[in-house]
């Protein structure tokens, strides 16, 4: 078969006699010429790092998942003793659906459901309450005065009288629609959380507590109880759980790469040596987490598979150069080492650039994406030794079939006579070097990206469903999280506002009284379903000391009196010290927009009401803890982009000397970045915890592409070559895998939105549309913008120095 040069390939050496085995940079001769010890060395590692493996544990942590330094967070941490219940709680509603509450059956089966729990592992038993804890208590005015006592007296037996007392109790218990609901057919447990089980200072483990909770529901269930679980506990649980569909879309998006890579190569041994390299980084890294402390957790779960997709590029571009040169008649291991001289850079820049995208995450101040950020880094550092190093020294002893070598230069020796007989994809995509669809093509990209940052405008932060966004709404957890919404007032998005007083201070008429004006002002907010302070439980024991007249209800101005009514108010809303207030406003959802509008009424009173001793603390509860994650997430989201181009904007300037080449490698990736914003809107996707990270990514694994394609084009360039014919020549030496590895991952991906994980199908979604877009911007924009950056005369561009091609391998004169 005749071949035609084409100005970029090194000699032809059949025989390894005839090679000079200390050609090539230092790092190739110190590699190659030991080949023996570096294989060596991997296995050993590898054995040691998958024995590590075993020892890794899928976990979570409450407080890993919070911005601690933020001044909410750092507000509520200081007082987190005097909030207990109002972070971490999990919320366990029993129903009967066959009648209501006073029943002695339900009340027998509710008994016992607050035994076990109270029995779990990791519950803050002192602040537990369902309607058989004693803390739980009425107050009620008579003839002598006020009396009080627990909801369900110790002479509680199950009789109707003792029926007709529990009723009377719970309607003066002030728990309607907070611990029993409104139609009285359910009655909640509820049950705070300690991150050290038992105070004991060990982990929490949510597996098991899931576990223990499904047991629970699963043993009480029946046709006449039914059991809904609520809480971040819970959602973590439900998480894990379905750790093993995750891991099946896993493994079936592996089989799926496999398989096209093994139909493009039609040679096993290449085929599986690239997915193995890349298994191996997975293994390495999965081996490392253990060894240093960490875990995986739910949000970090999927970085295995991105460290796959990455060398999965990367390791068929290798493997695509050695093909090519072993069809040429090049002899394997030199082969090997001309695909690494011309790659080694290319592959290194867009490592560290994906290294870069994951480390700039450590600038959110929430340790579960710094922890991500750490993990993805590590992948990074595993697949620069396992896809630019292992796998190049791997195929220098086996190999590609002399099958798979012949058909991958077929379309090459094809098309490079004269500019006939080119594949029409390759045709096609060589017109965006023709200035007339340049222009159309940019002209289509100009006006997408003004659409699309149009459309990312109303990008939101935070949930934009009620319920756990990172499960589906159809889930049984999002089913429970609704019937908790209708059936109880007091909701399970609570956020609570703190009045910080002098010591002994915080029944003050004046206190109370401004207690009392925050609380009016949240009522008023469309979000806000119910309120709760010491001063909304002053107007009402107020009334109940004047015989129940609401012409008494109001906050007593008597200090006496207001001290009477502390002593039997709950704990929960003020302190031991007394120095401290809590105001609750329980919200009928915990959309992003319905926090923001609470932090704006709450930060709005605070800078008109705040004194030197007396100030209004944000925040705490479960949706003041999302409303401070959500401002974090907000300023990160653009700090984050911002340092991510900057970061593989100095890179790519490094690899390719040109700003006219980093111009050509970014401009698509801003493209991608403005069009997945818009995405999400579309999509009804916020930006929070699950989602922050995909944006990041997409900049560094579109950068792979750019760089691969860029680094031969400007090669040619450089030795004055037409663009038509530079983009050509990188299009079959790179561009074939570019689209290969584009397609194959974005399907790959795409099959997870299938997952009934629904952050993980938003992943997958996002992740699909990014790899597809930078393989476009990669085949469409980038010879588009250079066909405008680099003019006919300036193609040939100039060198400060020698470049790392030119140092990688001699020129051959075109014939």
């Amino acid at each position: 078969m005749s071949h035609v040069p084409t100005g970029y390939e090194p000699p032809v050496i059949r025989d390894l006699s005839d090679f000079d085995r200390q050609s090539g940079s230092f790092i190739e001769r110190l590699l190659f010429n030991h080949r023996g010890v570096v294989v060596a060395l991997c296995l050993l590692v590898t054995a040691i790092l998958g024995f590590q493996a075993t020892r890794l544990t899928l976990g979570a942590s409450f407080e890993k998942m919070i911005p601690a330094r933020h001044p909410y967070i750092v507000n509520y941490l200081a007082h987190k003793a005097d909030l207990a219940g109002l972070g971490n709680v999990v919320r366990i509603a029993v129903e009967n659906t066959q009648g209501t509450i006073y029943d002695a059956e339900y009340l027998e089966t509710l008994r016992k459901i607050n035994d076990e729990v109270f029995l779990l592992p990791g519950v803050d038993r002192p602040f537990m309450k369902s309607l058989w804890t004693p803390a739980v208590r009425w107050i009620g005015v008579t003839e002598d005065g006020l009396d009080g006592g627990p909801v369900i007296e110790d002479s509680y037996d199950g009789s109707p009288d003792a029926m007709r007392k529990l009723r009377a109790n719970v309607e003066r218990s002030g728990e309607i629609g907070s611990l029993v609901a409104a139609d009285f057919r359910s009655s909640i447990v509820l049950v705070p959380l300690m991150e050290g089980s038992d105070g004991a200072g060990e982990r929490l483990d949510y597996h098991q507590l899931g576990d223990r909770l499904e047991q629970i529901r699963t043993r009480y269930e029946s046709d006449r109880i039914r059991i809904h679980v609520t809480g971040f506990a819970k959602i973590v649980g439900d998480l894990i759980s379905g750790l093993q569909q995750v891991l099946l879309f896993f493994a079936v998006a592996i089989a799926f790469c496999t398989a096209v890579l093994f139909w493009y190569t039609r040679c096993w041994r290449s085929t599986l040596l690239v997915v193995s390299c890349s298994l191996v980084a997975v293994v390495w890294l999965l081996g490392v987490l253990p060894t240093i402390g960490f875990e995986l957790d739910p949000y970090s779960i999927l970085v295995p598979f991105l460290v796959f997709a990455i060398g999965m590029s990367h390791g068929a571009q290798k493997m695509n150069g050695i093909m090519q040169d072993i069809g040429r008649g090049t002899h394997r291991l030199v082969a090997a080492r001309y695909t690494f001289r011309r790659l080694i850079l290319a592959g290194l820049t867009a490592l560290l650039a994906d290294a870069v995208g994951f480390a700039v995450l450590m600038v959110i101040d929430i340790r579960v994406i710094q922890d991500l950020a750490i993990t993805a880094s590590i992948g990074m550092a595993a697949l620069i030794f396992t896809n630019l190093v292992l796998l190049p020294i791997l195929l220098s002893f086996t190999g590609v079939s002399a099958g798979a070598a012949q058909r991958s230069l077929k379309a090459e020796t094809a098309g490079m006579q004269d500019g006939h007989g080119k594949h029409a994809l390759w045709a096609f995509l060589d017109r965006f070097t023709q200035r007339r669809w340049a222009a159309v093509a940019l002209a289509v990209a100009v006006v997408l990206g003004a659409a699309g940052f149009a459309a990312s405008l109303h990008l939101k932060i935070g949930d934009l469903d009620p319920g756990a966004a990172e499960l589906r709404q159809d889930s049984r957890y999002n089913r429970d999280n609704s019937f908790m919404t209708q059936s109880y007032a007091a909701s399970s998005d609570i956020f609570v506002a703190m009045l910080k007083t002098p010591p002994g201070e915080c029944a003050s008429y004046a206190n109370l009284a401004r207690v009392d004006a925050l609380e009016w002002e949240l009522q008023q907010l469309p979000g806000v379903e119910s309120t709760n302070s010491l001063a909304a439980v002053a107007r009402k024991m107020a009334a109940g000391m004047n015989e129940g007249s609401m012409l008494w209800y109001e906050i007593p101005r008597a200090q006496s009196m207001i001290n009477a009514i502390v002593t039997r108010a709950p704990r929960e809303i003020f302190n031991q010290r007394c120095d401290l207030l809590s105001v609750y406003a329980y919200l009928k959802d915990h959309k992003a927009d319905t926090l923001a509008s609470v932090l704006a009424a709450v930060e709005d009173f605070a800078r008109r009401n705040d004194d030197k001793d007396v100030k209004v603390l944000q925040a705490a509860g479960n949706s003041g803890i999302e409303a401070a994650t959500n401002i974090v997430v907000r300023t990160a989201n653009t700090q984050m982009l911002l340092l991510v181009y900057a970061a593989v904007i100095l890179l790519a300037f490094i690899t390719f000397r040109s700003w006219r080449g980093v111009i050509c490698a970014v401009l698509p990736l801003m493209l991608t970045s403005v069009l997945c914003e818009a995405l999400m809107v579309a999509l009804g996707i916020g930006v929070k915890v699950a989602t922050l990270p995909v944006i990041a990514l997409g900049v560094g694994i579109g950068v792979d592409y750019a760089l691969y394609m860029l680094t031969v084009m400007l090669s040619f360039l450089r030795k004055g070559e037409s663009l038509s014919r530079a983009y050509y020549q990188a299009l079959l030496f790179t561009g074939r895998v570019v689209v290969l590895t584009g397609v194959t991952l974005g399907l790959a991906v795409a099959t997870w939105s299938f997952s009934p994980i629904k952050f993980q199908a938003d992943m997958g979604i996002l992740l699909a549309f990014m790899f597809l877009w930078n393989m476009l911007g990669a085949l469409i924009l980038l010879p588009a913008l250079s066909c405008f950056l680099f003019p006919p005369g300036k193609r040939t561009v100039p060198e400060p120095g020698v470049t790392p091609l030119q140092r990688a391998e001699p020129s051959t004169p075109a014939s």
